[in-house]
């Protein structure tokens, strides 16, 4: 299939390019199939697939991996099932070097889509189809994205404040830290990063920027190491974590492009079709699950004495709340410690 050039509204709610990738259009990620396979080990691959495989199995199936990283998911998907196709959304041009490396085997049985998983309509358009049998969403900050150091997304390493995921977006989080104001600041670390020290955390950093700039990550994180209270710090992990979650999310609008993927996702598929996803904090969660939960509830008022057509719920709930992963899949893979998955079957098209 040949790239196809479009606008559409993406993830900041403002008009932006979207379109299939060739690998000359992204920068060389100095990666080899290889070295990506064993970079990457996707969370809780056999149940997504399992859930996953009475859609996909079916003739002439295609699913969309609305967040294709390296393209693990992806990769597994179609070694699975010989006949199907997968759509790869990402917004990442160094994820679509990466992947599209990785996936070249396949041929035209994957399709890169430079978009946000919120733009599922017009991957499908560039796909040539209306309904696909199967949505796959793996949540959060990829793992490339957090060991490739200059990217700034790691509190770990010192590195340009950035968290961009898609390099061509404006907003970095150098702008937020450096130049939102004091209350916003304070609201979007209490917020996106379900902080509690979040009012001390962003006095500090606005104590500090008024002396100096913030240019790099470890900067920022000696603030906030001074902001969190030392009892606070020898428990729940690291101090700098929640406040580095607010600060992508913020850059990355990824919780509103959430909102407004989970009902195209259910949107998108056809009868018996499945939906699966995967998140990694409680907001992510809370808006996957409120999601499937509005599609499998009845929409016929209260008291209303027949259910029409219309008010039947489109989706069937097919795991027991939010799965969390095993005990051995954590030792394999200690990011996958904080995974919860919920899926979903379509049994009603409207």
């Amino acid at each position: 299939m040949s790239a196809k050039e479009s606008t559409h509204a993406g993830a900041q709610g403002a008009v932006a390019p979207a379109h299939t990738l060739t690998l000359t259009e992204t920068p060389d990620a100095g990666l080899s199939k290889k070295e990506a396979k064993e970079r990457h080990v996707p969370v809780m691959l056999t149940r997504c697939l399992d859930l996953l495989a009475p859609a996909l199995e079916r003739e002439g199936a295609v699913v969309i991996d609305g967040t294709l990283g390296m393209g693990g998911h992806t990769e597994a998907m179609l070694e699975r099932f010989p006949e199907l196709r997968v759509i790869g959304i990402d917004r990442d041009p160094q994820a679509h070097t990466i992947a599209g490396q990785r996936l070249e085997r396949f041929g035209e049985r994957f399709i890169p889509v430079h978009a946000v998983y919120d733009q599922i309509e017009y991957a499908m358009d560039v796909a040539g189809v209306n309904a696909v049998d199967g949505v796959l969403f793996d949540l959060g900050v990829s793992s490339m994205q957090l060991d490739e150091r200059s990217r700034g997304f790691a509190y770990s390493y010192d590195a340009p404040l950035d968290m961009r995921m898609n390099s061509e977006d404006e907003l970095t989080a150098r702008t937020v830290v450096n130049e939102y104001p004091l209350e916003r600041l304070r609201r979007i670390i209490r917020t996106w990063g379900e902080e509690k020290f979040a009012a001390r955390i962003a006095e500090q950093i606005v104590a500090q920027r008024a002396v100096q700039p913030f240019e790099t990550t470890g900067e920022l994180v000696a603030v906030i190491q001074k902001a969190v209270p030392a009892a606070a710090q020898r428990k729940g992990g690291h101090p700098a974590k929640r406040t580095f979650q607010a600060l992508r999310i913020e850059v990355n609008h990824e919780l509103e492009a959430l909102e407004r993927a989970v009902p195209v996702a259910i949107d998108s598929l056809s009868l018996g079709g499945r939906f699966v996803a995967m998140s990694y904090h409680s907001l992510e969660d809370k808006i996957v699950k409120r999601g499937l939960s509005a599609a499998a509830t009845s929409k016929a008022p209260k008291g209303f004495p027949v259910e029409l057509d219309e008010h039947k719920p489109t989706m069937k709930v097919i795991t027991r709340g939010a799965e969390p992963p095993t005990e051995a899949e954590i030792a394999e893979n200690s990011r996958a410690a904080s995974a919860k998955l919920r899926a979903g079957e379509k049994i009603r098209v409207t």
